[in-house]
């Protein structure tokens, strides 16, 4: 997702460009948006359909839109994680269905999180969406604290029987927004408990200060 607003950004690809579904795309495992293997979708329905719906269907299409096939796209995502700083992740897929060569960390993952909310703030906005609603089928957001906690306003839900339930949200209260990263948790309940623990504790706790004035 961060690449794609890269991409988009840099003019590269515009939301309304329409993007083919091949075979792979179309039969890829796991949580679907339902896009349809010969007819084409747009970029924006696409960033939708992963951000909202968790769709592996929709990501493989766009990594074979930007980079030509998954594994190229792969490469790309392991660039642009070096320079953010994040030295213990290597991508395999676009999806992150289990691969014993894709890894990656909680400190990282929070690296990637703030990235995303301060390079694409305008893209950030999609994360709060509670529905989105394709070919007929409406799917709500995996995000559960966005209906337990208005400050909540991001980001994304994870799921594999190798990596567990797993949540990077993020929040923000008047003046002060806080990052958490949840890993292996045991259902969905216990990533947006676990979660909302974090943030509740970080607000309650912590401050943020302002200790210089930007220089002139």
């Amino acid at each position: 997702s961060y690449v794609i607003a890269a991409e988009v950004e840099a003019g590269r690809i515009a939301m309304d460009d329409q993007v083919p579904v091949s075979i792979k795309a179309w039969k890829t495992e796991g949580s679907r948006m339902f896009i349809r293997e010969g007819t084409t979708v747009s970029v924006e329905d696409l960033i939708r359909g992963i951000v909202i719906q968790s769709g592996n269907d929709a990501s493989v299409a766009m990594a074979e839109y930007i980079a030509g096939d998954e594994a190229t796209f792969a490469d790309i995502m392991n660039q642009v994680a070096q320079q953010l700083g994040m030295t213990r992740s290597q991508f395999r897929n676009a999806t992150g269905l289990p691969d014993e060569a894709h890894y990656t960390t909680a400190k990282d993952m929070s690296i990637l999180a703030r990235a995303l909310i301060r390079d694409y703030p305008s893209h950030y906005q999609i994360y709060q969406e509670k529905y989105f609603s394709y070919n007929d089928i409406r799917q709500p957001n995996r995000n559960r604290l966005l209906w337990a906690d208005d400050s909540v306003d991001g980001i994304k839900t994870g799921h594999t029987d190798a990596a567990g339930y797993c949540l990077v949200a993020s929040a923000q209260r008047k003046d002060m927004r806080l990052i958490s990263v949840v890993m292996g948790a045991t259902s969905e309940r216990s990533r947006a408990t676990e979660s909302q623990k974090l943030l509740n504790y970080g607000f309650r706790y912590f401050e943020s200060l302002k200790l210089y004035e930007a220089l002139e």
